[in-house]
């Protein structure tokens, strides 16, 4: 069922049999009629993750790449939109030479293509490929033929994982099997059976649980893999290898064991590093996507979320996230006072004009009381107009996406962008993807890398306005990150003679921190933010 963890449980199983030694390329199904997840809202889809490539995608995309360590492809991501696009276009210019155009074989065909042809170009021993959505969902029905009609033409090389939910409710107390049959019978009625079940409940799987699924649902006991709840996802490869899973996918696929494997020992160090942190660092993320408190939608920020824990447990920290609204700052429900007793202050990135004089008072706090800042996209264009505002005194500086009136557009639209809005071509039609970015020596950023020349992953339409550049550097704010020819201006900070940390980012370098190889901008700011409790 949709939400139960299939994004994790596809990450975990890459991660292991990388360990073991095979090349693997994980591929998502997102079954949505959009050809890509960039015009999703957020707030209810989750996150927009970018690759390499641009390709705006599904948050799973970015768990796949921080378990593996590893950047996909845009092959790797399929969803119908895209599928049913492709069939049409290829109708349209005659590319079926006359034949009736169905789901049956064509829509089907094109999915089985786009698999393969992923599988070829990343050269992979192993595809996984994630299915999203539920069991019984009319949107998913030709992926999964797709699949059934793969394991017929390949038999050997082709097995079917299920994920299912065991409720346990609480006035029983014991968990019920009743549902993962129901699942199975749905999938059978498709023509397909699992070869493995992932039981996810709130407690492990016993092994009387474990038989009455493998003899109702027609799988090998050993095939049922217990899945528990547990406080870190990064537990899960390893709860996962404590059922053997990546022998018996080994051997079930009928694979050459290899005699180089790393194991899981990296991974285990890691997973060691969060239980051990010994220390707290308080960060307060200024966003919109929540209420403050609590945070309720952690999947709209979860690239920024596990960038930050990456940083910290590297640096023998707990991190301890509290999500503030900015508008309650702007609506005076809260007092930018509030921020002092943060070691950080982070501005995520964003869209849109609500809660930006919120965001605005938090960056202004955090520059004049010298409370370690990461701004991100957005939240470096802030950190701008924030600037032009109450040090170059420019008191209606503002970004054209809010006031496109504004006498001082500090940030503005790039002139390719503003064609294409005006043309209404919002899908994919942002500055999307890898840039190069050359740093200047003596900097946080350039001190941070370690390099001078750096790439990173960008999505966004506007950009710091040529125009104001060099009054805005006269008066203390430092480029220390641009394009390579100088026109783009991609990391703004302060020297760390007035501000120990206070560095935005055009680009979003949450999407390439990975446990293994957390982000030096963030490792950066949560030192500084550590060090600012001395």
């Amino acid at each position: 069922m949709s939400g139960v963890g299939k994004g994790i449980a596809t990450a975990s199983i890459g991660q292991i049999l990388e360990a073991e030694g095979y090349k693997v390329n994980p591929i998502k199904v997102d079954p949505y009629l959009n050809v890509d997840a960039g015009t999703m809202n957020p707030t209810e889809h989750g996150e927009v993750f970018v690759l390499r490539s641009g390709l705006e995608t599904d948050q799973d995309m970015g768990n796949y790449e921080r378990f593996m360590n590893l950047d996909l492809s845009a092959g790797d991501y399929i969803t119908s939109g895209m599928v049913y696009k492709h069939v049409i276009e290829k109708e349209r210019n005659l590319g079926y030479g006359g034949k009736c155009v169905e789901a049956i074989p064509h829509i089907t065909g094109e999915i089985t293509r786009r698999i393969l042809n992923a599988a070829e170009a990343n050269g992979s021993e192993v595809s996984l490929v994630e299915i999203g959505g539920t069991v019984g969902d009319y949107q998913n029905i030709m992926f999964i033929e797709a699949a059934r009609v793969l394991r017929i033409k390949n038999p050997d090389d082709v097995i079917f994982i299920l994920v299912s939910y065991l409720p346990m409710p609480s006035t029983i107390g014991e968990m019920k099997t009743r549902p993962t049959q129901n699942a199975v019978r749905q999938l059978n009625s498709y023509g397909v059976q699992p070869d493995f079940i992932i039981a996810r409940s709130t407690v492990p799987l016993d092994q009387k649980r474990k038989e009455k699924i493998a003899i109702s649902c027609n799988v090998r006991a050993e095939n049922v893999i217990s899945a528990p709840d547990i406080k870190s996802v990064y537990d899960v490869p390893l709860n996962f290898a404590k059922d053997k899973i990546g022998e018996t996918l080994i051997s079930t696929l009928k694979l050459q064991p290899k005699k180089k494997k790393e194991g899981l020992t990296k991974w285990r160090q890691f997973v060691n590093k969060i239980s051990n942190a010994d220390k707290e660092v308080k960060i307060a993320v200024i966003g919109k996507y929540f209420d403050s408190g609590d945070f309720v939608f952690s999947d709209a920020y979860v690239s920024v979320i596990e960038a930050i824990k990456f940083s910290a447990y590297n640096k023998g920290a707990r991190p301890k996230l509290d999500w503030l609204n900015a508008k309650d700052f702007e609506n005076a429900i809260l007092k930018a006072a509030v921020l002092k007793k943060y070691h950080g202050i982070l501005v995520p990135g964003g869209f849109g004009e609500s809660g930006i004089e919120g965001k605005l008072l938090a960056i202004e706090y955090a520059r004049k009381n010298k409370i370690p800042y990461l701004g991100l996209c957005y939240g470096m264009q802030l950190m701008v107009v924030e600037y032009a505002r109450n040090v170059l005194g420019l008191k209606e500086a503002n970004t054209s996406e809010i006031n496109p009136m504004s006498p001082d557009k500090v940030i503005d639209i790039m002139p390719d962008q503003k064609k294409k809005m005006e043309d209404k071509d919002y899908g994919g039609s942002m500055r999307l993807g890898m840039y190069e970015a050359v740093l200047k020596e003596a900097t946080i950023a350039r001190k941070a890398y370690g390099v001078n020349k750096i790439e990173e992953r960008h999505r966004h339409r506007y950009e710091v306005n040529p125009d104001y550049i060099e009054r805005l550097e006269e008066a203390g704010l430092v480029f220390s990150g641009t394009s390579p020819d100088g026109t783009l201006m991609e990391i703004a900070e302060l020297s760390k003679k007035v501000h120990p940390f206070f560095l935005g980012t055009q680009f979003h370098p949450e999407f390439q921190a990975r446990p293994l190889a957390p982000h030096p901008l963030f490792d950066a700011f949560i030192a500084a933010a550590l060090n600012s409790q001395k």
